[in-house]
């Protein structure tokens, strides 16, 4: 009987044999709900290809959204760390005040409990990623459709962390490290971050270790 095999949509590791309960991806930590039969795989990427013209389509006016102060604050933050790693220096610090003065425009942060980050999640997964793929592939614009696949990997690892957060609790970053990729932002709980990050490819030393808050 042929060993049925499993690939992560994550970062493609290639697993033998049937995946248990508890079975994580030995190279990005993503629990077994990432994996799909490699059969399975092959045929959602042939899919996908055919489907592409299809799902073409915009926002139309009234489905746009305002965007708040702190979304502006992070997007510009986002833009400023972007500048930097393209050597843009003057750029950067322009982004970084702007994202200081929207910062400085929101309230106080609302809190979420662990469901609610998780709903966030699941929505930016089932409908945010799709709409955004379709807008990128219309302009065919190869650099957002680029950052898109990073950042949908990385989404789903948060999502399969939360899970294993909300089974396993605090005994989940017990005795271990957190550290996250600086450039895609991809999230590793272990005891050293990969020789290679298994999204975006850059070496260990561009992770940065997460410590936590003092009481």
């Amino acid at each position: 009987m042929k060993t049925k095999k499993y690939v992560c949509t994550i970062c493609g590791y290639v697993h033998e044999g049937e995946l248990t309960d508890d079975f994580t991806c030995p190279i990005c930590g993503a629990d077994r709900s990432a994996f799909v039969p490699v059969e399975e795989e092959n045929a959602a990427a042939a899919q996908s290809e055919k489907t592409d013209e299809s799902e073409k389509g915009t926002l139309a006016d009234d489905e746009l959204t305002e965007l708040t102060p702190m979304e502006m604050s992070i997007i510009c933050s986002n833009l400023a760390r972007g500048c930097e790693k393209q050597y843009m220096p003057e750029q950067s610090k322009s982004f970084k005040l702007l994202a200081d003065f929207f910062r400085s425009k929101a309230g106080s942060p609302v809190s979420a409990d662990i469901d609610r980050i998780a709903d966030l999640i699941e929505s930016d997964l089932s409908k945010g990623f799709p709409e955004a793929f379709s807008a990128a592939k219309e302009v065919n614009d190869r650099g957002a459709l680029r950052s898109l696949v990073w950042s949908e990997k990385v989404t789903k690892v948060l999502s399969s962390l939360i899970l294993r957060y909300k089974t396993q609790g605090d005994k989940l970053l017990e005795n271990t490290g957190v550290y996250v990729c600086s450039v895609c932002g991809f999230v590793f709980i272990g005891d050293r971050p990969p020789e290679i990050c298994p999204v975006c490819k850059v070496p260990a030393w561009k992770f940065d270790k997460i410590e936590g808050r003092s009481a």
